[in-house]
């Protein structure tokens, strides 16, 4: 207990401290939100994949879909790498850099404002943003306070509230660039962590070949007489597998706070490195979380929730908890790791797109153009700084929210998830994707797709949940794309003036 306790605090005042250093380049809004639009590939590329990966994936899915999937969930860590990094970074990466530094764009809802010159847009994209965030961030504390709980014996709601405590503190003080410098100390631990928990749990069963050997006896769930589909390559269902792979890699095409990180990035050749450091580590992290929990099967049956379904949640605690003192503490400091750097980034999303993009709705000139009204140094000055203001108290405002719901949690971390990413990648991927790359996207089918993403999620939650929320995320991401086009068709364009000066950007 004394190692556990000790490297956590070395670790919490590790955190603190880099966000009190970086206090000062937070100062104005484009330092607080973005780091001065000048962040190297290693700090954005570590930020992209530790804002990827937290107790919502170590925890919540590798746990439930290692359950279900067995050693075949390990092609959702492979998705996330290929998918979710690499084609994300090749597809998004530069042009997103360039056309929001071009509109001079500081949020994702900024960016659907200016590109498609409508204010509205602007004020429901960040409204959509900040709602269904914060299930999302609930998974998270969900996750850590759970596996917190297992480690150290302190009750659950202790955890959630230290936790969102730590976390608030270096993000109000230092900003993004806090968060970045803390995200790469915090991948460093992940990467290490992860390879160091597998090889130490498959040991306790006997090595790689017996593990696999023991998972390819078991029995499957609907066919006792049937076995050896928790080892096969595709697992028993490739089909809600395939749920699962598209809902956690597409994903990240459309989530605020993902396509953040392309907004703050130095340069082009930085994307190029970045791209490479990023698919590397998610194929590490990602995969490995995944590999791991493939074999959760092996470790007897979860507790039984209330309402009689299996606690899903419980399965990666209980593969750990039987490891030494030691490995049990790496392994709290790992999805501490993951889980810190991901609350700051969903905390600072929040924040900012609420300030940014419905408190202070700035009226901006396209590119070219002269602002009207324009308002001296000094007015400037302290109007940034009452904003950089305004995002502090709201970073606390949606910790708070985020608390409440995590203290009593509706469903299972995997199905918060799927909630939230749902509604914000089915109503953003398509509109923000193709705007970088198509003219011919309307502000019409922007509000279609609006419609389309949440109005799928929640009709689907009000009724209960009929498909499975991760299965109705992927549909809601997917099916954007033809009510983008096919709006886009049948609806008035843009002006082709307006739409040149947005696009060039790429000449």
């Amino acid at each position: 207990m004394l190692i556990k306790v000790l490297l956590t605090i070395i670790f919490l005042v590790v955190m603190v401290g880099v966000g009190i250093y970086s206090r000062k380049q937070a100062s104005s809004v484009d330092g607080f939100v973005l780091g001065g639009r000048s962040v190297g590939p290693w700090l954005t590329a570590f930020a992209y994949g530790t804002s990827y990966f937290s107790a919502v994936v170590f925890v919540g899915y590798a746990g439930q879909f290692g359950w279900k999937y067995g050693l075949a969930s390990t092609w959702i860590g492979v998705g996330n790498a290929v998918i979710g990094s690499l084609l994300a970074w090749l597809v998004l990466g530069r042009r997103t850099k360039l056309m929001t530094q071009h509109l001079e764009s500081r949020t994702m809802p900024d960016f659907f404002g200016t590109r498609y010159s409508s204010q509205s847009l602007r004020v429901v994209a960040s409204v959509i943003a900040f709602v269904f965030l914060i299930p999302y961030t609930a998974g998270v504390y969900k996750g850590i306070s759970t596996l917190f709980e297992m480690g150290f014996g302190i009750p659950y709601e202790y955890c959630v509230i230290a936790m969102a405590a730590f976390t608030a503190i270096y993000v109000i003080f230092g900003g993004y660039k806090a968060t970045a410098m803390n995200d790469f100390i915090q991948g460093i631990i992940m990467l290490f962590g992860i390879v160091t928990v597998i090889a130490a749990v498959l040991a306790s069963q006997g090595g790689l070949t017996e593990a696999v050997s023991k998972m390819a006896a078991l029995p499957a769930d609907d066919n006792p007489a049937v076995n050896g589909g928790f080892a096969s390559w595709l697992g028993p269902d490739p089909w809600g597998l395939l749920g699962v792979v598209v809902l956690t890699s597409l994903g990240t095409w459309g989530l605020p706070q993902m396509v953040g990180k392309f907004y703050s990035i130095t340069d082009e050749s930085a994307i190029r490195r970045g791209t490479i450091i990023s698919t590397l580590f998610a194929f590490i992290v990602a995969g490995g979380c995944y590999f791991l929990g493939g074999f959760g099967r092996l470790f007897g049956m979860p507790p039984v929730l209330p309402n009689g379904r299996l606690d899903f949640d419980a399965i990666v605690p209980s593969m750990l908890v039987t490891l030494p003192d030691v490995l049990i503490a790496l392994v709290v400091l790992l999805v501490l790791s993951a889980s810190m750097s991901t609350l700051a980034s969903l905390v600072l999303t929040s924040s900012s797109t609420m300030t940014l993009d419905l408190i202070y709705r700035d009226k901006k000139a396209l590119p070219g153009e002269v602002e009207e009204g324009s308002i001296d140094d000094t007015v400037s000055e302290r109007i940034e700084r009452r904003k950089v203001v305004v995002m502090r108290v709201l970073i606390v405002f949606f910790i708070v929210i985020s608390l409440m719901i995590a203290l009593n949690p509706p469903t299972f971390i995997a199905q918060l998830m799927g909630i939230s990413w749902g509604a914000l990648a089915g109503a953003f991927l398509a509109p923000f994707m193709l705007g970088l790359y198509w003219r011919g996207v309307t502000p019409a089918a922007v509000w279609a797709c609006f419609a389309w993403g949440v109005g799928i999620t929640v009709i689907n939650m009000l009724l209960g949940n009929p498909i499975n929320p991760i299965n109705c995320g992927a549909i809601a991401m997917v099916g954007g794309f033809p009510v983008v086009w096919l709006v886009s068709l049948f609806s008035p364009k843009l002006p082709h003036t307006d739409v040149d000066k947005m696009f060039a950007c790429y000449q």
